[in-house]
This record gives C-alpha cells, sequence and structure tokens, in this order.
C-alpha cells in the first residue's frame, strides 16, 4: 500500500497565457519517447512543480484524452482549457504539436529532395533508457495520490496487464471507473486548488469553426491543384473522425488509403514516414504531415495536419468544458475514482513495453550504459528535482558520443 507523499508546498506557481504557452512549446520540443512519456513531461511540470493542477483533475485529462485522436495533444487541450479557457486549450495543443510538425517538414524536404535522413538513431539511443526513468518517475508520483489501497492497486495491476495485451484503452478506463461506480470509491484528497480562467469558454469556438474552411478554401483556390487539395483534406478529415486507439492505429489505415487506394505514397516512401514521423518528438500521428507534404508541399502537410486533428480537438473543447459541470457529481467522482489508478497502470506498461529496447544481454557495454542512464534519470528527478530536459539532454549527448566511440572500435 503506498502512501501520500508530503507535499512541498500547497501555493500554485501561477502562468499567464503565453507563459503557458511558452512551457508547451518547450515540452513539444523535449517530448521524445511517445504518448506516454509526454503526459510523463506534462505532469512534472504542471503538476509537481507548479502544482497548477491537482493530481486527480491530471489523470482524469489523460483519460479523457484516450477517446479520439493523439491523447498527449488532447492532453495538452484539456490543460490549457483548465488554465486559460478556449484560448488557453486552442494555444496549448498548437503549439505543443507545432515543434513536430516543423521537424516533419523539414524532414521530409531533405527526404524527397535528397532522398536521405539525418542520422540521429545513436542520440535517440541515448534517449531511450532516460525516457522510461521519467515514465517510471510519473508512475510513483501519480501512484502516491490515486494507487492507496488494494482495490486500487488491483485496478492499476489490471489496467497494466491489460495494456500489455494490446485491449482497447477505453475498455481498460471504463471498466476502472465501472469499478469505482459498484465498490463507490473515493477520490484522492485534493492537496492543489487550481484556479482556471473560464473567460474565453466555448463561445470562441464557433468563430473557429466558421473561419477554419474559409482559410482552407483560401489554400486550396491558391493551388494549381484544388481538387487533390480538397482530396487531402477530406481523405485526413475522415481518418480523424475514426482516430481511435492511438498512433500506432494509423498504420495500417494509412496504408490502405496512402499506398492501395489513392497512390500517393510508395511502400518505401510510407515506411520512410512512419520512420519520420518517430524521430520528431510529437505523435507518430504527424505522418499525416509527411503525406500531405508528399502530395502538394508545405501547404499540403499543413491541411493535412488540421484535418487529422480537427475532429478529436473539437470533441476535446467539448468534453473540457463538460468536465467543469459534472466533475463535482458524486456518481461522477467515484467513477473517475476507478478511472485514476487504471490511468496509472497504463503508464507503467509503457515503460516494460520500452524495457526490451535498452536490454541487449550479447551487449554488456549497451546494458551498462543504458541501466546507468536509467538510473541517472530516476535519482536526478525524484531525488535531484532536475527538470526532465535536462536528463534529456544528457542522455542524448552520451548516445551520441558512445555511437561514435562503439563504431570507431568496431
Amino acid at each position: 500500500m503506498l502512501e501520500p507523499e508530503i507535499e512541498e508546498s500547497s501555493s500554485p506557481l501561477p502562468l499567464n497565457l503565453w507563459e503557458m504557452t511558452a512551457v508547451f512549446l518547450k515540452l513539444g520540443s523535449i517530448g521524445f519517447g511517445g504518448g506516454i512519456a509526454m503526459i510523463a513531461l506534462m505532469e512534472n511540470e504542471f503538476v509537481k512543480r507548479r502544482r497548477l493542477l491537482a493530481i486527480d483533475e491530471f489523470l482524469h485529462g489523460v483519460a479523457l484524452s484516450q477517446i479520439l485522436g493523439s491523447f498527449p495533444v488532447n492532453t495538452a487541450l484539456f490543460i490549457g482549457y483548465r488554465l486559460h479557457g478556449f484560448w488557453g486549450g486552442l494555444l496549448g495543443s498548437l503549439i505543443f504539436l507545432l515543434p513536430s510538425v516543423v521537424a516533419v517538414m523539414l524532414l521530409s524536404w531533405l527526404y524527397f529532395g535528397f532522398h536521405t535522413i539525418p542520422s540521429l538513431q545513436s542520440a535517440l539511443a541515448g534517449l531511450t533508457p532516460v525516457v522510461i526513468g521519467i515514465i517510471l518517475a510519473a508512475v510513483w508520483s501519480m501512484g502516491q495520490k490515486s494507487v492507496r489501497s488494494t482495490v486500487t492497486i488491483a485496478i492499476a495491476i489490471a489496467a497494466c496487464l491489460g495494456s500489455l495485451t494490446h485491449i482497447n484503452p477505453l475498455l481498460i478506463l471504463g471498466s476502472g471507473g465501472i469499478i469505482g461506480l459498484i465498490l463507490q470509491l473515493s477520490p484522492p484528497t485534493k492537496t492543489t486548488k487550481p484556479q482556471p480562467s473560464q473567460k474565453s469558454a466555448l463561445v470562441g469556438l464557433p468563430l473557429a469553426i466558421q473561419t477554419l474552411p474559409h482559410h482552407a478554401a483560401q489554400m486550396a483556390t491558391a493551388s494549381s491543384q484544388p481538387v487533390q487539395w480538397l482530396t487531402l483534406v477530406f481523405t485526413f478529415l475522415k481518418v480523424g473522425i475514426v482516430f481511435f486507439g492511438g498512433g500506432f492505429v494509423l498504420i495500417p489505415v494509412l496504408k490502405q488509403l496512402l499506398i492501395d487506394q489513392l497512390h500517393w505514397l510508395t511502400q518505401q516512401e510510407f515506411i520512410d514516414g512512419v520512420a519520420i514521423s518517430q524521430l520528431t518528438p510529437g505523435p507518430i500521428a504527424v505522418i499525416a504531415t509527411f503525406a500531405g507534404f508528399r502530395v502538394a508541399g508545405i501547404g499540403g502537410a499543413l491541411l493535412a495536419t488540421v484535418a487529422l486533428f480537427l475532429p478529436s480537438l473539437l470533441l476535446m473543447f467539448a468534453l473540457a468544458h463538460y468536465y467543469q459541470v459534472v466533475k463535482h457529481l458524486q456518481r461522477v467522482k467515484q467513477f473517475l475514482a476507478g478511472v485514476n489508478p487504471a490511468v496509472v497502470g497504463m503508464v507503467l506498461s509503457a515503460a516494460i513495453n520500452l524495457a526490451p529496447a535498452i536490454i541487449h544481454l550479447d551487449q554488456p557495454v549497451s546494458l551498462a550504459l543504458n541501466s546507468l542512464l536509467l538510473v541517472f534519470s530516476l535519482v536526478a528527478i525524484t531525488r535531484l528535482k532536475w527538470h526532465p530536459a535536462i536528463a534529456l539532454a544528457v542522455g542524448a549527448t552520451v548516445g551520441l558520443f558512445a555511437g561514435q566511440w562503439l563504431t570507431g572500435t568496431a
């Protein structure tokens, strides 16, 4: 049974809208390692360091973000909305995604222009054990507050096993919530009272919906191939509407569309596009940016990205808004009290999934180096209170030099 940790302070560290946007830009630039690693970074920034959200509210946002689309982008929207209303949600999600979109466009330009991808594998290899350490630190932090009884421990373990066996995330989270309802679980005691700004609420959403097609139409009209641009938008809009289950679910869907039906990409280009999307700090869903660039350049890349993410962002705005309305209801609290440990278990499964990537029994030097980086990241984040960005920089540097050293000695 886990004991709650002692809070360092109960007073939040406020962020205005533009300071919050800068934080999301930073997180979007360093969020290597997949969606759960990004969630761990957000938990460290907004819950632990700045105390702007209570841990249970953060976990609720992560759970809601699993319904449709890219859950790290949705979580950024939820956090931004809770802190600064509509504009906070819009800027938080878009700015968080921006570094990855720019990186994919740059790499796509290099790939299609010079048929090469910059070699980043050594640096990325050094990031993997640090990412695992960041995820485990987040599991410890979140678990101390939401996994505090035999029942919640059982829910977390079951959720971890379910995630490892590829059960649908919505089924896992829904099952945890139903158990919370049946057993009438109590939510975690709030130690932080967030002060969200609701001034903008959803009033700006209709305007955004109205203006987006207008701008898209203007871009399409300026193109020499307006019909193809329109096809591009509707293709990725349809994919975005059925974007359930995380980024990797997109791969077979996009393969069938882009290769077999529309013939926009060759088999090798699609494989390389998946690789490029994984070289960026953002979600694998930015493969839409790669495909859009192939079809219609920078404009096509932007349109494809907007079309893919638009349905899930609109849904997340609605969920973030009505969360404020229903979260105080007793039955909702009980449901979410069962969801919280399920989220912790799913986060833990991500660390377990990544573990084989750093365990090379036939390479003792690599195994020892990865183990040291994992322990270093855990100590640096949980004990020394370093920012995860520092640990990631150390991991990338060590990986780069280690790769050059191993290549030189081979």
